[in-house]
């Protein structure tokens, strides 16, 4: 983002899990609320698992759900589809089929956590939403995590060794902690201009409208 760029830029916090597809909806969504308003965004993810106590081996997405929420195979199909079709709309592909899988994604969040201080944050997660959602891999394993780091322009092995060394598990517990003890229960939660909350994929003409409230309230 270059310093003599015009546009008004307005802080977003998105609280989010790399394994949430109403995140990607949802971050899509705002971008193109973004791009319609011509307003800029000083754009910051935090951490939030689904499922922090999902097993190393991850689960079946299918029956995660109906274990999770109920829903019955047909009631799961027609969530799918529904994504599906939203994730057409925004430009990003969602793939599912009977092998999907729900996943750990505490390493994740760590990489992501490194990748913050090195400018590449907002690559590297948007490199783990397609790794997942579109080309079905499982971002718990250290492979596919690497991939995703190269492919954000990030070093493999400097990430190997950052998620070794343990150095990002602390403070990843701490951002979660910090929103989970603000009330954040349900993601994507997306905070603008550091006031205003919106919880869930709410659609572009409401982040339209967050948008100008914030660039209303600065002028």
């Amino acid at each position: 983002m270059a310093s003599s760029d015009p546009r008004p830029i307005v802080q977003i916090d998105i609280v989010s899990d790399v394994v949430c597809p109403w995140c990607i909806v949802g971050f899509r969504q705002l971008d193109l609320a973004l791009q319609q308003q011509n307003v800029l965004a000083k754009l910051r993810w935090h951490p939030f698992e689904l499922n922090p106590t999902m097993s190393p081996e991850g689960q079946n997405l299918r029956e995660h759900i109906a274990e999770k929420y109920g829903s019955t195979p047909a009631q799961s199909q027609q969530a799918r589809d529904h994504l599906t079709q939203l994730g057409d709309e925004l430009g990003f592909r969602f793939n599912f089929d009977d092998d999907s899988r729900i996943v750990n994604t505490f390493a994740a969040h760590q990489l992501l956590d490194w990748a913050e201080a090195q400018g590449r944050q907002h690559p590297l997660k948007l490199a783990l939403f397609e790794a997942y959602f579109t080309n079905q891999r499982d971002v718990s394993k250290t492979a596919v995590l690497l991939d995703a780091v190269q492919a954000a322009g990030l070093d493999r092995d400097a990430a190997r060794a950052a998620l070794e060394s343990g150095a990002h598990v602390a403070p990843t517990r701490d951002k979660q902690q910090f929103w989970t003890s603000r009330g954040i229960s349900g993601v994507p939660s997306m905070v603008f201009g550091g006031k205003y909350l919106l919880t869930g994929a709410q659609g572009t003409d409401t982040y339209e409208q967050a948008l100008q409230r914030c660039l209303t309230e600065a002028a």
